[in-house]
């Protein structure tokens, strides 16, 4: 029986995190982001504006699709932000031209040690101005040497 190639758990950057369990080799594929697939309509529905929330498990697909990574997800929602990540999102997109059956998976961008912390640049995005006490709460945690401070895209 073969070791899994990942595992959650505690992480210093923030709650829970995925490690690897194993050396992974750079430009893998490690994980299926999963969860619901949903509207940006029911996305409201159920979250509202979480702009001054500061964490979410929502994944913008595409122009109409999201992933709820909180309904049924993938450990993959787990994975932290840094901004200087060992790890890339890969939307894939359906070759029918299906929209609501594109996927992320999340590759590696270089070798990765077992025990090393996986992360990604979530570069979030907000569709409106959003108020300075709002914006603390998408503050990074991340400590890489050239840190952009922000959770959200420059």
């Amino acid at each position: 029986m073969s070791l899994p190639r990942t595992v959650v758990r505690r992480s210093a950057i923030h709650g829970r995190g995925v490690f690897a369990n194993t050396d992974l080799p750079a430009n893998t594929r490690v994980l299926e982001y999963r969860g619901e697939r949903i509207d940006s309509a029911e996305a409201f529905r159920r979250y509202g504006d979480n702009s001054g929330s500061g964490e979410t498990y929502l994944f913008a697909v595409n122009d109409h699709w999201l992933i709820d990574g909180s309904a049924g997800g993938s450990s993959a929602r787990f994975i932290n932000h840094s901004c200087d990540p060992n790890c890339e999102a890969v939307v894939w997109v359906n070759i029918d031209g299906d929209e609501r059956r594109d996927r992320v998976y999340i590759d590696t961008l270089r070798p990765i040690r077992a025990g090393e912390e996986l992360s990604f640049d979530y570069a979030l995005g907000l569709s409106h101005e959003i108020a300075a006490t709002d914006r603390e709460r998408w503050r990074c945690r991340c400590a890489a040497v050239q840190c952009r401070g922000s959770l959200l895209r420059a």
